[in-house]
């Protein structure tokens, strides 16, 4: 079993990876240690917002724009719903980083945004209980990616190209030999490979223990809500996201869909092993987000429906790693996405092919380097 490129790791980006790959006529195989469309990982939980002002980086409104362009290119191969401009709708004092940073992205690139007072918040969007310091920024063109038909939508298309595929088989053991790496899955199958792609998520400082990468794994849990009112309604209401000093972290969520509605807290949550998460919904879990939703969107919260809990792989500065090891050129690297990554997927899909076939690429990428850690301690595979 000898290939081109093997793909470790088949969630959204190795997905992508893949699907690029196989495009290019690349002989490739992936590898996942869950089955496909599994729900252990941060490639699930029905939707991700899209978002061009974007405030965590300026540098990372290229990448989106492209993405966007996958996006619809996807969309339009597969003919699947993958993403839905709805809009977002951010919400905060002024200078609190979603605001101030939104503006200053917007500002760099020329995105349009509508901006609002406290009351034309509540005006504009009926329910809305905006407190009287905090503005508004609608950004139109930004909405919702649909995780699980758009990874498996990549995925189909990777097998439409040829590309193969190992699921419920993970690597137990990695070695190189004679220019060429040896990869044994868990049932004992060897994969031989010319060059690696390693998306891994959560489990990167595991599977890259040499790097020594400064990841940190978060439990988020996301949670669903059947609201008691209409007002919130996918069509009539935007994806949101909203600062204030008094929640544990930023409050995100998207309009009701199927008469439900979800809202999570971002980075927020304990550190975990992701070999030992605890998935159980806790009642804290559930509180605590209702809480939040019920005082910026009134009857939000309703009634309870289900949750699931999701993870965030944080680098220290919130940006990915998008990268060559640094030792080996022939392993390209992409994890640390930092609880805001899923809407780069096609992009960084792309961008992994091309480090993997020419070594670089035509995207800026400099900011996603490994550089910007320590190196020191770094030893070969």
């Amino acid at each position: 079993m000898r290939y081109d490129v093997a793909v470790i790791g088949l969630g959204g980006m190795g997905a992508a990876t893949l699907s690029h790959l196989a495009r290019r006529g690349v002989h490739c195989i992936g590898i996942e240690r869950f089955e496909r469309l599994h729900e252990n990982g941060a490639s699930h939980g029905e939707s991700r917002i899209i978002r061009k002002a974007y405030f965590e980086n300026p540098a990372y409104v290229p990448l989106l724009e492209r993405s966007y362009e996958l996006w619809r290119e996807l969309q339009a191969t597969t003919d699947r719903k993958l993403v839905d401009f709805v809009g977002i709708l951010m919400v905060g004092e002024p200078g609190c980083e979603g605001i101030a940073g939104t503006l200053r992205t917007a500002k760099q690139w020329n995105l349009p945004l509508d901006e609002f007072d406290a009351k034309q918040i509540a005006r504009r969007f009926p329910g809305t209980m905006p407190r009287p310091a905090e503005v508004g920024l609608l950004e139109r063109q930004a909405g919702i990616v649909f995780p699980e038909p758009a990874l498996d939508a990549h995925l189909n298309v990777a097998t439409q190209h040829g590309a193969e595929m190992h699921f419920s088989n993970g690597v137990e053991r990695w070695e190189k030999h004679d220019g060429a790496h040896r990869l044994t899955l868990a049932d004992g199958t060897v994969v031989v490979a010319d060059k690696v792609a390693v998306c891994p998520g959560m489990w990167a400082s595991k599977l890259l223990a040499e790097l020594e990468l400064p990841l940190r794994v978060q439990r988020n849990v996301q949670v669903w809500f059947e609201p008691h009112t209409n007002h919130f309604d996918r069509g009539v209401f935007p994806t949101f996201f909203i600062e204030r000093l008094d929640l544990p972290g930023p409050l995100y969520g998207f309009p009701a869909m199927n008469g439900t509605m979800k809202a999570a807290f971002h980075r927020f949550g304990e550190t975990v092993d992701p070999d030992r998460i605890d998935r159980r919904i806790r009642d804290d879990d559930v509180t605590i987000v209702g809480n939040a939703l019920d005082e910026w969107l009134e009857h939000a919260a309703g009634s309870y429906v289900r949750g699931r809990v999701c993870t965030y792989t944080l680098t220290p500065d919130g940006n990915f790693i998008v990268d060559k090891h640094p030792n080996d050129p022939s392993v390209t690297i992409a994890c640390g996405f930092s609880g805001h990554g899923y809407k780069f997927s096609p992009v960084i899909g792309e961008i992994c092919a091309d480090l993997v076939l020419d070594g670089g690429t035509r995207h800026d990428i400099g900011f996603l380097g490994m550089n910007r850690f320590s190196q020191s301690s770094i030893r070969p595979i």
